[in-house]
């Protein structure tokens, strides 16, 4: 059985929620804005420390930041 898997985020929803900019969030976690805007536009997937810092920010667990979908051929 072949599958290809790809990871989505609600990082973009998360962080609007709370008012923040993406150099905001870059800042707390100590990466770029650039970064951010990558990993909220799907073009980067970012490091697990990355993810976990990103979902502690949020009070979330890297579950329910970053989701997995895997689609089955």
């Amino acid at each position: 059985m072949n599958g290809s898997v790809s990871i989505t985020n609600d990082l973009r929803e998360r962080r609007a929620g709370q008012g923040l900019s993406q150099a905001a969030l870059a800042a707390a976690v100590h990466v770029s804005r650039q970064t951010i805007n990558a990993i909220e536009t799907g073009r980067y997937i970012p490091s697990l420390p990355l993810a976990i810092a990103l979902a502690r920010f949020f009070g979330a667990r890297v579950e329910e930041v970053f989701h997995v979908n895997e689609a089955c051929e």
